[in-house]
Formats: structure tokens, sequence, C-alpha cells
């Protein structure tokens, strides 16, 4: 059930690209559906899988003389962000219906991308993965370029070309893996396996885990590779920063976790000395991380672009999901993954705010400006939809944000309470930057001056249409739901964090 995601998707994106030119209507109505279908499959490889392990889905050869096969499987890790890609993919459509320009290419590549994320989550062997990441990376570039807003050129190559070298890490490492495996197989279970049993020595694990692990976590944001993400968002068009921000940053996070912490564990013994009471490529990353938190949180509260303010609280909230895998317990790992799937929700729905239900009415995403526009009054469900957004940005307690924060911070106690300690500073300054773009943006007393107020008085502004609503009651209430029922994802996350800790083929 879980294969059709990427079969359907891939297969919705070609019958896109072959629409007739000017059936824009057309074009949309089909996207959603194949959306739909997807996030139906994935919704039902979720429920199937409950209380099971990693079940195999696929298991073709693929080039046998070297080991590789189509090999798709689901663990309760996969599951989970197999099922947020499917809204995320939902939601985006949705907040993307009044493309007008180019529609049946804008989705038949918004549909490709999606194929590549599902494919990702689900592969289990390297060379397919690395495939299916690939492919991730070529749609989202298009999408920038042609159909972003400020810097769209610049900003798509630079997301490009950080990708790629993200790419070229870990092509690196993981062939070196498969060579030092024997060269007999690229299934990440047979690597992990050998890996978990001491086929990999030490000093090898040494650095290519740190290569690895950089590869993806370029993807991932992390600090001081993160520049390309602030960018990227603010260039993209709303559907693509939704998909960045929510499942295409995942992607880089995944691969930590599936590549990099599964395949080399011994990557993050000590090193025998300590600089500075750093001791291991461990404390090293966890480090980055906090540096991450508090930076991004620091210099989204210093940003005077509204869309740049939810781009560098990304590169926060992704800080944790980074610190989460590096506490290497239970409780912190599972907290990470927790925390992809509800960054993935709420980032998606502030970018579908900020994008397209304020700039695309007010033409402006300056805080000066909208400060003076009284759009709480104006546009009150854009307002209240931030609030509660931005509630759950901040980890109010009811909300998906709470639950996944709080397993990494006491993961990151239970590894060094001074971890904790900088990224509770992280968390204070998201509530000053959250309250002051919600306060400037929809709540501000501040009247124009003659010269921003013609005397025929505010343009008027286009009213909420029902994808809005329906976009922003769907991502809202899959975070309030899993706030207040969080064991329907956390049943589902811990015993694939267990068994992945386990290592091997468990």
């Amino acid at each position: 059930m879980l294969a059709w995601t990427i079969y359907l998707s891939f297969a919705g994106a070609l019958v896109e690209a072959l629409l007739p030119k000017g059936k824009n209507s057309l074009a949309r109505w089909f996207a959603l559906a194949v959306a739909v279908l997807g996030l139906l499959h994935a919704v039902g490889g979720f429920v199937a899988g409950m209380g099971q392990g990693r079940v195999i889905i696929v298991d073709v050869p693929w080039v046998p003389s070297m080991g590789i096969h189509f090999l798709l499987a689901a663990d309760g890790i996969s599951r989970v962000l197999v099922l947020l890609t499917g809204l995320a993919a939902v939601a985006g459509i949705l907040f993307s219906w009044n493309v007008e320009y180019r529609t049946n290419e804008f989705f038949a590549f918004y549909l490709a991308l999606i194929g590549g994320v599902y494919g990702v989550f689900l592969s289990f062997d390297f060379f397919l993965l690395f495939v299916f990441y690939e492919i991730a990376i070529v749609p989202k570039y298009f999408l920038i370029a042609i159909w972003g807003s400020t810097r769209r050129e610049y900003g798509a190559m630079k997301l490009a070309l950080y990708s790629f070298v993200g790419s070229a890490m870990v092509l690196i490492g993981l062939l070196a893996a498969y060579t030092t495996a024997g060269s007999h197989s690229t299934s990440l279970i047979d690597l992990a396996g050998y890996a978990h049993s001491g086929g990999f020595p030490v000093s090898f694990q040494m650095w290519c885990f740190p290569l690895v692990f950089t590869g993806f976590a370029i993807l991932a944001g992390m600090w001081p590779f993160h520049t390309w993400a602030p960018t990227g968002h603010v260039a993209a068009p709303t559907a693509a920063s939704m998909l960045l921000a929510g499942v295409v940053m995942k992607l880089g996070a995944y691969g930590c976790l599936r590549a990099g912490i599964w395949l080399f564990p011994r990557g993050l013994d000590p090193w025998g000395f300590s600089l500075i009471g750093i001791g291991s490529w461990r404390d090293v990353f966890a480090i980055l991380a906090v540096i991450g938190i508090v930076y991004g949180a620091l210099v989204a509260l210093a940003q005077t672009d509204f869309k740049f303010v939810i781009g560098y609280s990304s590169v926060s909230h992704m800080g944790f999901v980074l610190l989460g895998l590096m506490t290497l317990n239970r409780i912190g790992m599972t907290g990470a993954v927790m925390q992809m799937f509800s960054h993935g929700i709420i980032a998606g729905l502030l970018f579908a705010i900020v994008g397209r239900i304020v700039y695309d009415r007010t033409h402006t995403r300056q805080l000066a400006e909208l400060e003076t526009m009284h759009l709480g009054k104006r546009l009150p469900f854009a307002a209240w939809s931030f609030v509660i957004a931005g509630m759950a940005s901040m980890g109010l307690p009811g909300f998906s944000g709470f639950v996944a924060e709080l397993q990494v911070l006491v993961g990151a106690w239970i590894a060094k309470p001074w971890w904790t300690i900088a990224a509770g500073v992280g968390i204070v300054i998201g509530v000053a930057y959250t309250w002051r773009a919600m306060q400037k943006a929809f709540f501000s007393d501040k009247l124009p001056t003659a010269e921003e107020h013609p005397k025929t008085g505010w343009p008027s502004l286009g009213a909420i249409t029902w994808p809005e609503y329906a976009g922003v009651a769907m991502l809202a209430g899959v975070s309030l739901f899993v706030g207040l029922y969080p064991r329907i994802l956390l049943d589902t996350i811990e015993p694939a964090v267990k068994a992945l800790l386990a290592g091997g083929g468990q």
C-alpha cells in the first residue's frame, strides 16, 4: 500500500505534464486527486503498520551484479514521515490553487518532488535512497526558479548547489561503506547488520560518520550550512516553501538518522582526547545543533521580512531535531522524529499564512508596512490562524510541538544537562520573535502616514477561499490532535527507534 504513494505521484506528474495547456482547473483538480490518493495510502499504511516492526514492501533485484535491489520497506519512523508527506502534499496544492502561470507544469514538478520524498522515506537500499534523494532536488530547483519571487534564480541555485555538495559527501561515504563491507549488498539492513556486528573498523567509522552525517545535515539546515534555507524559503512559491520546510529538510534529518547513526554507530564514540570539553563527534554535532537553535531564533527576532522570520525559525526548530538525534537515547531520538512531523505541519501552516493568505493580498512581506494595515481587523481569519500556528510553533501545551520539544529536552538533559539549558534559551527567544511578528503583522495600532494611506482608503482585500479554509483547518487540526493524543505517533515511533539503536537487522 505504501509503495503506491511513490507510483501514484510519479504517474500523476507524467499525466500533469501531458495535460493540454490552458486547462488550469483540470490541472488543479487532478493534482489534488493524486495527492489525496497518496495521503489515503499513507494513512492506510500507517494504520496497517500499527504494532508492527519493519515490513518489507518490495524487494526486486535491480543491478544484481552489484547487489543493488529495488528495496522498499517501512518501520515506524518511515510510516510517520510518509504520513507527514501526504498531509504536506495535499495542503501545498490547496494553497497553490491560485497558480495561473504554466499550471500543469507547476503541478507536474510538484508531484515529482513528492514522489521523490516518498521514495527516500521508504528506501532501504542506499543506492535507491540516493536516487530518490537526487530526484527530489531537480523539481524543487525549477519550482523556485520559475514560479518563485524574491531573487528566485539565486535562491534556486544556492539550494541546488548546497544540496549537490551534501549529496556528493553522502555518496562518497556510502560507497566507502559498500566496498569496506565486501561489495556484496547495498541494502541498508545488511550494512547496518555488518556495522553492528563489528565489521566496520572504528577508525573507518570515525571519518565516515561525520562525512555522511554532515552531507545529510546540510539539507536539514544545520548551522553553519543553513544559509540556503531562509534564502530558498523566501524565494520559493508558497507550496514550495511549505514543502521545503515541511518535508525536504526532513529528508536531511532522516538521512542523518537512517544512514549516519544506523550505519556508523562507533563514529559517535569518544575520540580518546578532549579539546575545550569536546571529545567526540557527538559533542560536535550537538553543539552545532544548539548553536542553530539559538542563532536561528536570534536572527528571526531581528528580521523585517515576515517570510524571513519563518525561514530562520525553521533553522531554529530543525536544531531540535539534530539535538534529539545526538542524545542517542530513546526519548530524545523519539522526540527528534516527533519534531520532524510536528515542524513539518506547523512550518507548512506558517508559510501558507504568510506567503499565500497575507502576501498575495497585501503584496508586501515587510513588517513595517504590514504594521499599518491593521490586518487583525481586515483579515481576521489570517490573524487568528497565525495565532494558532504561532502558539503551536512556540510549543504551547496541547499542540504537537510541545510533546516533541519536551522529549528532546528531556533526552538532552539525560545526555548532558547544559544542552537543555542552552536549547531553553532558544525557546525563550522563539516566544519573543513569534509575538513580535504577530503583533506587527496583525495587531498593531500604528497609524499610516498620509503617503502610506491614500485618501480613497485601503484597497479591498480578497475574501478567504475554500482551499485556504480547508488547508488551515487540516494542518491546525492535525497539530492539535497529535498534541492532545501524542500516543498515536509515539507508539509507532518508539519501537522503531529502539530497534534502530539496537542495530543490525532488527
